[in-house]
This record gives structure tokens, C-alpha cells and sequence, in this order.
């Protein structure tokens, strides 16, 4: 585990070289293929200064290294016009140093440490390269909202170790807890993170004012910590939650069906996509709050699966703004005269977004269906009603964005640039291909 540590720490330096971009983001793909090489069938592995990993955070760091390096590969931008670009390598670098130790923290307190670390190269992220000067305003968001939740679940942390007087969580499995409030601070940081409906208002906001990269991590691997935390704190809170996941499990679902209509009416391409991530996390949070297997299972695939199908909605939108100099729908429109090339990438992200097969949304989605249904069957009613209006507000982004008559400032036809076309399939080949190995989710618990 500390290698990888190391091989970050040592990488540090190269930010500030010159003419060290290109190293920079090969480097990065050789620890992402190192570290997919080191998959393990055991329990947990690699155990070492309070590191480890199981098949949960394998998984979720593969992620992290993945969307990692696309970031850089998306942000041709800042090396064209040498913003800060030393600055924003660095950020992307510590980002990725805080989620690594925040996925392989076996100690919850030096987890919970992590977990807040990785706010700040975020914040930095949009208050450094965002575009409009609302993102003061959305980082401000961000923050609070994040903050509010945080502290009571450090004094729920401190609470645990008085009661049991060690952190370890692979010795948590053992115990069980029924305090409600101890329930409360455990899982709120984590809800708001997701984050469930009532407490997402930061997440649109961060969406629209982040740079694509910003917008790339914030989908792709920050609202996953709320999933993992969730899934890890319940191993000890299992009691108390099936005494009250009926509240969340309906707010979770009522609230995935009406941020579903609200995505009908944006205008914004980045704010619908965003929306569309708080609606799938609904059907996230409402799976796991079933506290099943396939809950559980189905969960971990539906978190990597839109991690990458909605980091790659996020650099179509962008592809689309640096040609346009605009995110709204009003002007995005015909692409299919201007950018013939990328309408294809356009069908296959926004199809893997409505879970078509064989995207590993499909498998995500089925088995959260799978749980919920088990659970109690009037659960169906909102299950269909999300799943029917998340296809039509994703076929409203698609025809909207694709057809009609293209905006009259518009007179030639562009293509993409190679790096557009490696960074789209970067993001869809493993999204469609990790279908065909879904037994390793079977693994972890």
C-alpha cells in the first residue's frame, strides 16, 4: 500500500517541472495499470500502517485512478493556455493522495480525517479554474454543506471508541450498535455527500461552476465516499437501520422521482447531467438502505458504473462548450451538422446513462430493483416512474443537443481531436466490458 503512496509523494516535484505534462499524465496511467494488476481473491490484502484493501475500496480506487488520469487527458485547455497548470497538477495529485487514503484507511478516525482532506484540493479545484465568479458562491456550498454534517459524525467517531475502545474497522464487524443518535452522526456526513434528496442543493451548484475536471471528480469519485462510508458504517449499525430505512429508503425514491422531472426543465447540459447523478444516487441510497446482499452488491456496481458514465457526460458537455462557448441547450443544438463525429459518443453515454445493456448501469440497476422489490413490493410505483422519466430526460439532452437546426453563428463543420475520441472511449470501454466480469462484486462481502 505504501508504495503507492510513495510513487505519489515522489511525483510531487514533477508538477513543477517544465514541459512535464505529458510524463505527468503517463505516469499516472502506469500506476492505474500497476494497481489493476494487483488484484487479490482474499478477504483483505496488502495490510500495512493501517492500510488494506478488500474488493470494495479495489474497486472504488481503481476509479480514482482512472477518472484521475482522464482529468488530466480532458484538460488540454489548461496546458494550451498555461493556467497555473504546475497548480492544477498538484491538486489533481493530492486529490488523488486523499481519496487512495481514504479508501484504504482501516482506522475510521484517520478515515474520517481523509474523508475531509479531500474537500480542500476540490474547493481549490473550482475556486482556481471554475468559470463564472458564481463559483465562490458554489464552493461556499460545498463547504457548508459538507462541514454541517461532518462534525457530528467526528463526535460519533469519538463516541465509538469510548464505547469500544478501538477503531479498527475490521474488528467493527463483531460489534453492534442501537443508539439512535450514534446512527444519526454516523450516516448523516455520508447521506449529505451522496447526496440523498433535501441535502443536494451544493451538488449542481459545485457542477455548473467546476471546470471539467472539477465536474469529472465530483461525479466520478467524491459522491462515492458517501456510499462507501455507508456501506462500511452499517456492517455495525445493522439493528438501528432496519429499524428506520422505510424514512429514507421513501425520501430517497419520492426524491429521485422529482429531481427526475426537474432535469426536464434545465437548459444548462452540465446542470441536467447533475440533477440525472442525484436521481441515480437516489436509487443508490434506496438500495442500500434495504440492508440485503444485493443491496449491498448492486450498490458498489451501480457507484462505479455511473462513476464513469457520468464523468463522460460531463466531457461531452465540455467538448461541446469549448466549440460553442456555451453549456446551454438553446444554442447546443444540431450537433449532428456540426459535430457528426461525436454524435455516436453522444448515443452510447446517454444509452449507458438510461442503464441500456450491456453498460454496467444495467447490471446496477436490476439488482437495486432486485433489492427494493424484495423489500416491499409499492415500492414499484416509484421505481417506474423514475426509471421511465430518467429515459426521457436523457432523450431530451440527446435529440435536443442533436437535432434541429444548428445555431446560425455556426458555419462549419468540426471533428473531434484524437484525445477527445481516446478520453470518450477511455470512459465507455470500461463501462460496457466490466459486465462481463460481474462475480469480483460477489466478492467483497
Amino acid at each position: 500500500m505504501l508504495s503507492y503512496i510513495m510513487y505519489m509523494l515522489f511525483m510531487i516535484p514533477l508538477c513543477f517541472k517544465k514541459k512535464s505534462w505529458w510524463l505527468f499524465q503517463n505516469l499516472m496511467f502506469i500506476i492505474s495499470v500497476i494497481y489493476m494488476m494487483k488484484v487479490d481473491s482474499s478477504c483483505w490484502s496488502s495490510l500495512s500502517y493501517m492500510f488494506g484493501y478488500d474488493y470494495l475500496s479495489y474497486g472504488l480506487i481503481l476509479l480514482s485512478f482512472w477518472i484521475c488520469v482522464l482529468m488530466v487527458l480532458a484538460s488540454s485547455g489548461i496546458l494550451r493556455y498555461e493556467f497555473y497548470k504546475s497548480y492544477f497538477m498538484l491538486m489533481i495529485l493530492l486529490l488523488l493522495l486523499m481519496l487512495y487514503c481514504t479508501f484504504c484507511s482501516l482506522n475510521v478516525m484517520s478515515f474520517y480525517f481523509f474523508f475531509e482532506g479531500s474537500l480542500l484540493p476540490t474547493l481549490f479545484l473550482i475556486f482556481g479554474w471554475g468559470y463564472q465568479p458564481e463559483r465562490l458562491q458554489a464552493g461556499i456550498y460545498l463547504l457548508f454543506y459538507t462541514l454541517f454534517a461532518s462534525l457530528p459524525l467526528l463526535l460519533g467517531i469519538l463516541y465509538l471508541n469510548m464505547k469500544v475502545d478501538f477503531l479498527d474497522i475490521t474488528l467493527l464487524y463483531n460489534s453492534n450498535f442501537t443508539e439512535i443518535f450514534l446512527y444519526l452522526t454516523m450516516i448523516l456526513a455520508f447521506l449529505v455527500k451522496m447526496p440523498m434528496f433535501l441535502f443536494h442543493l451544493w451538488l449542481p451548484k459545485a457542477h455548473v461552476e467546476a471546470p471539467v475536471s472539477g465536474s469529472m471528480i465530483l461525479a466520478g469519485v467524491l459522491l462515492k465516499l458517501g456510499g462507501y462510508g455507508l456501506l462500511r458504517v452499517y456492517t455495525f449499525l445493522m439493528e438501528v437501520g432496519t429499524i428506520y430505512n422505510l424514512y429514507w429508503i421513501s425520501i430517497s425514491l419520492i426524491g429521485g422521482f422529482l429531481v427526475s422531472l426537474m432535469c426536464m426543465r434545465q437548459v444548462d447540459m452540465k446542470a441536467l447531467i447533475a440533477y440525472s447523478s442525484v436521481a441515480h444516487m437516489g436509487l443508490v441510497i434506496g438500495g442500500l438502505m434495504t440492508l440485503n446482499s444485493w443491496g449491498f452488491y448492486m450498490t458498489f456496481v451501480l457507484m462505479v458504473a455511473h462513476g464513469l458514465c457520468s464523468s463522460g457526460l460531463f466531457c461531452l458537455a465540455n467538448i461541446s462548450y469549448d466549440r460553442l462557448g456555451s453549456r446551454s441547450l438553446l444554442i447546443n443544438k444540431g450537433l449532428l451538422n456540426l459535430m457528426p463525429g461525436l454524435t455516436l459518443w453522444w448515443f452510447l453515454l446517454c444509452s449507458c446513462n438510461v442503464a441500456a445493456p450491456p453498460s454496467l448501469n444495467l447490471l446496477g440497476e436490476i439488482g437495486l430493483f432486485n433489492s427494493m422489490m424484495g423489500w416491499m413490493w409499492l415500492v414499484m410505483v416509484f421505481l417506474a416512474l423514475i426509471s421511465f422519466f430518467s429515459a426521457v430526460y436523457t432523450l431530451y439532452l440527446y435529440s435536443y443537443s442533436q437535432h434541429g437546426n444548428y445555431y446560425s453563428a455556426m458555419f462549419s463543420s468540426v471533428g473531434g481531436y484524437c484525445r477527445e475520441y481516446l478520453l470518450l472511449i477511455l470512459h465507455w470501454l470500461p463501462l460496457n466490458f466490466l459486465i462481463m466480469k460481474g462475480e469480483f462484486v460477489l466478492n467483497w462481502l
